[in-house]
């Protein structure tokens, strides 16, 4: 009982339920084990006993972290105050004169539960940010503007706290009206220009395409995060070195305005003519994507590259961007420098250099002084690039523009668990549960962040990577959105089984991508598939935060189970055929998948058990859309099918619809197969055709097919093309 209490007051579950009827318990040794993550002793029934009543004894006036919404009552923590007791907030600097603190006093005749109503107007100081009227304030209190400020509580009785207040509007940015565009891995994307993989030159390139000509709204790219390096480095976006810097393996070199003054040219020549080569073996030799071999090539040019003085003005721009960026750019880039010499674990670097704040790490620091400056050009290289893709959807009239992919954690031995180790539960892996779907629940290898760590912190390091994130941004992807509310931790050298559920401040999480979002302008998209702990899907919504639908899962799960008619799908949320953990449209269509699987050894029942449930699942979608009129071509034209599929999806409600790039020219293959390492080239195929031959950006906007598709979805303003094009 008191090792649950325990659990219970640090967000640690001791049961869970897998499905509405069943609950099962977590074991002792989990649930102790994630305690001491948290560093809370539990190892004994005298630790459990000590730490209860140590946390039962520590009162606090104000949480870590309070949330005010606009137009919403005020929170309990500022209005369940002793009587008589004064509040005093602090706005966060503006950006011009420090803003005058505002207070206000608790009535001594106050209802210590009574929640007022929140402020009548937002009385903004000067060069503050505006925010819009609310309603009922109580005696006294003036309220910040939207952002994270300081808020002082001082009792009768002279008791003190402080704490952050984060003060955010109710919803984030929406859609300007439906819209449809392209979900790509960026790698995957090569154009006759490319370096071996697609880079930011083509994903702008790509969206100036599809706006002007198709009339798209977005593309959506995996995640650009800095990978970790090595030989072979992990391929997964998913699993990156730090999400809060993009990896410069993404430049597009040429672009570069330093490149046309390199003094070695015969050097720069060569690169080039091996880039060539590399990008020939993928598209016409059969050779997968080699991350590594393109960063060697990529990593000489543009080492080149930065020896050739900054002008005046690109020189002030990047110090601006130092400024900018600060202590975490610093941190990054010294990390980058320090896996060169030590190697890419820092956990196996020399003790001292294992903390970023050690005076070893210090003394590093100046030893490696032209190293850093190099990663931290590259970062402001690559955010200039990003910047440069962005403004060229919007130039093309997308009303979202570029929407980027937030990784759900990172790499356990990479820069970010380094320079902010104390923000990470040590030991610990994120992962899921066991379900239908995976008996043996999975685990992610990703190191969660501590709750009371960043509560303590009033989320600094999730505000930081937002904002880095949504800087060069139309919308943000973020994945697996429900690990805003709960993640499953496993500890070190267990099954993904022996997990357990440890909570974060939702309240707090979601004030904090609302107000990042609001001051980007940026829409908001949850990857909101599978298990999903139930109010989350209504809180996000709350906030304005789209879902994601995937056709196939999309089916009336209450009643007879059939596939779900367009008009009951919900309307706020991206809607789509695929991702990059399914199956291409094509191969849902013919059952490849399936096969697939099989030759990988990977199904757990017999093959035709497999297909005879693929096909019976399959045709209920194909009958829907006949009924629908939806497929006139009839039954055994797998294009004319997979138009179908992309008229349902706009029949639907949804504000956003997207389509694999993928499918467009009939790619049979997926990126990512889960539950695969080296038996699948996972994360590095190039974009095919349906027999596999690798396909160009320039190829893709010439395809018929992809035409033929995209008439279904684009408006018709976009059917004639302007002069110099060819009509679609």
């Amino acid at each position: 009982m008191g090792l649950s209490r325990l659990a219970a007051l640090h967000g640690v579950a001791t049961s869970y339920s897998p499905s509405p009827d069943v609950t099962v318990s977590v074991p002792d040794d989990t649930v102790i084990a994630v305690l001491a993550a948290l560093g809370v002793d539990a190892g004994t029934p005298e630790d459990v006993r000590r730490s209860l009543v140590a946390a039962e004894s520590r009162s606090r006036l104000l949480p870590p972290t309070v949330v005010v919404w606009a137009g919403e009552p005020l929170p309990p923590a500022l209005t369940a105050l002793p009587p008589g007791s004064t509040v005093t907030v602090e706005p966060e600097p503006a950006g011009g004169p420090p803003a005058p603190a505002t207070s206000w006093k608790v009535p001594e005749t106050a209802t210590s539960r009574k929640v007022p109503e929140a402020a009548s107007s937002w009385k903004v100081p000067e060069g503050a940010e505006a925010a819009p009227e609310t309603a009922g304030p109580p005696p006294g209190w003036t309220p910040p503007p939207y952002g994270v400020h300081r808020v002082h509580v001082r009792t009768p009785d002279h008791h003190e706290a402080t704490a952050t207040l984060v003060a955010a509007p109710a919803r984030v940015p929406q859609p300007p009206g439906r819209t449809h565009g392209f979900l790509v891995q960026l790698y995957s994307l090569l154009s006759a220009r490319s370096w071996g993989m697609g880079d930011l030159g083509d994903l702008a390139d790509l969206a100036a395409w599809a706006g002007r000509t198709l009339g798209s709204g977005f593309v959506q790219v995996n995640p650009l995060h800095a990978a970790v390096p090595g030989k072979p480095t992990d391929p997964s976006p998913y699993r990156p070195s730090s999400r809060r810097f993009p990896d410069p393996v993404h430049l597009h070199v040429e672009s570069i305005p330093e490149y046309g003054h390199v003094r070695d040219r015969a050097t720069l020549e060569d690169l080039h003519q091996d880039a060539a080569a590399l990008s020939e073996a993928v598209l016409n030799k059969g050779a997968l994507i080699d991350r590594d071999a393109v960063w060697e090539l990529k990593r000489q040019a543009l080492e080149l590259i930065a020896e050739v003085p900054l002008t005046p003005g690109r020189r002030a721009a990047y110090c601006d961007f130092l400024a900018e960026q600060g202590q975490a750019l610093e941190d990054h880039a010294l990390w980058c420098a320090l896996a060169e010499v030590h190697g890419p674990d820092w956990h196996s670097w020399p003790e001292p250099l294992r903390d970023p704040r050690s005076p070893g790490t210090a003394r590093a620091r100046s030893e490696l002084l032209d190293r850093v400056d190099l990663h931290c050009r590259l970062a402001w290289l690559t955010a200039t690039q990003l910047a440069d893709a962005q403004r060229a959807a919007e130039d093309a009239g997308m009303e979202v523009g570029i929407v980027h992919d937030l990784a759900v954690g990172v790499h356990p031995a990479g820069a970010d668990t380094w320079a902010q180790r104390d923000a990470f539960a040590h030991g610990m892996s994120v992962g899921a549960p066991p379900d239908a779907f995976n008996a043996r629940g999975q685990d992610w290898g990703l190191p969660p962040w501590r709750p009371d760590a960043l509560a303590a912190t009033g989320y600094a390091a999730f505000r930081g990577l937002l904002r880095g994130l949504l800087a060069h941004a139309g919308a943000l992807r973020i994945d697996h959105v429900m690990g805003l509310f709960r993640l499953w931790w496993v500890p070190e050298g267990r099954p993904p089984t022996d997990g357990t559920y440890v909570s974060y401040d939702a309240e707090a999480m979601l004030a904090v991508l609302v107000l990042e979002a609001h001051r980007a302008g940026a829409v908001v998209v949850g990857e909101d598939l599978g298990t999903v702990e139930p109010g989350v899907r209504e809180a996000l919504a709350r906030r304005g935060v789209l879902g994601t639908s995937v056709l196939w899962f999309e089916r009336d799960w209450d009643g007879d189970g059939r596939p779900l008619a367009p008009e009951k799908w919900r309307r706020d949320c991206l809607a789509t055929a695929t991702t990059h953990d399914l199956p291409s449209t094509a191969a849902r269509l013919t059952g490849d998948h399936v096969t697939l699987r099989h030759r990988l050894g990977l199904l757990t029942r017999p093959l035709e058990e497999e297909l005879t449930e693929d096909v019976t699942g399959t045709a209920e979608w194909l009958a829907l859309l006949a009924r629908l009129r939806m497929l006139p071509e009839g039954d055994g034209n797998e294009e004319a099918a997979v138009r179908a599929v992309h008229r349902f999806l706009l029949a639907t409600p949804a504000r956003m619809t997207g389509v694999w790039l993928p499918d467009t020219v009939g790619d049979r293959r997926p990126q990512n197969l889960p539950g695969t390492w080296d038996q699948y080239p996972n994360w590095r195929l190039p974009i095919a055709d349906p027999e596999g031959h690798p396909v160009t950006l320039e190829e893709i906007a010439a395809s018929p097919r992809l035409h033929a598709l995209m008439e279904v979805l684009r408006p018709a303003k976009a059917r004639t093309a302007p002069p110099g094009e060819r009509p679609a």
